[in-house]
């Protein structure tokens, strides 16, 4: 069975077919850049448009970066602030003539992770990390997924942790590795002292690079990079426009 998965970030809006039982695309996948400015109306249409490029006539999943209820747009923390309150899956629907499910984009990465991935067969507390812009966060517990965690803001220094740890602040302080492992580490401790997870999966682009920094973390919980890698957000979407809410990706079968 095939699903389509989207991925609506603030460079590119991107999305493919997804196997469900292997995760992988099963076509090309089309990538189209985001529209400037991304106003909830051009968003819609240039999604739509990367759907009928791949010539995809069916159920579609949507992975978005912000905190999603029923598939309504709730924060704008790195999207513009149009886009808050807008109904992104009806939206969707709409256009397309087909049933949409809208995740928040950390949590589809965590589920494609969680199926597929570094996460797959665990089933005690396990946190997903996407570092990019900002930084995004998926929680499992017991292979279920705890919809829209927002740990990427919890304060670290009087900041918001994205601010200081995410891969933007590392560009954007033109930090070395070892300068970013220790902010990365600060936050990942933060993280530890609240929740004590026995894994972290840590994702986004800069973890083609986790060599370069991961060996610099303390952090007495096991960290390992995503192994879905650009696939997560797609084949993620995808996987969750294929379940109900309720259901775990993971389950004793997959060990």
């Amino acid at each position: 069975m095939d699903v389509f998965g989207l991925d609506i970030g603030g460079s590119g809006i991107k999305g493919a077919p997804v196997d469900m039982k292997t995760g992988k695309f099963t076509a090309d996948r089309v990538r189209i850049k985001t529209p400037q400015p991304a106003t909830p109306e051009s968003i819609v249409q240039t999604a739509v448009e990367v759907v009928r490029q791949s010539g995809w006539d069916g159920p579609v999943g949507c992975g978005f970066p912000a905190v999603i209820k029923e598939g309504v747009v709730q924060t704008a923390a790195n999207i513009d602030a149009a886009n808050v309150g807008f109904n992104l899956q009806k939206g969707l629907e709409s256009e397309l003539g087909n049933p949409v499910r809208i995740v928040n984009d950390a949590d589809a990465a965590g589920l494609a992770e969680m199926r597929w991935g570094a996460g797959r067969g665990v089933g005690s507390l396990v946190l997903m990390l996407t570092l990019g812009t900002g930084i995004g966060t998926a929680l499992f517990i017991g292979g279920r997924l705890v919809p829209n965690s927002e740990l990427g803001h919890i304060e670290i220094r009087g900041d918001d942790a994205e601010h200081r740890a995410s891969d933007g602040a590392r560009k954007r302080d033109d930090l070395g590795w070892k300068e970013y492992a220790e902010r990365l580490d600060e936050y990942v401790t933060t993280i530890e002292r609240l929740l004590w997870p026995d894994l972290i999966i840590v994702g986004g682009g800069i973890s083609k690079k986790s060599e370069k920094f991961l060996p610099h973390l303390t952090a007495r919980t096991e960290i390992v990079p995503a192994q879905m890698q650009n696939n997560a957000g797609i084949s993620g979407a995808a996987l969750a426009a294929a379940t109900e809410p309720a259901e775990t990706p993971v389950t004793a079968s997959d060990r």
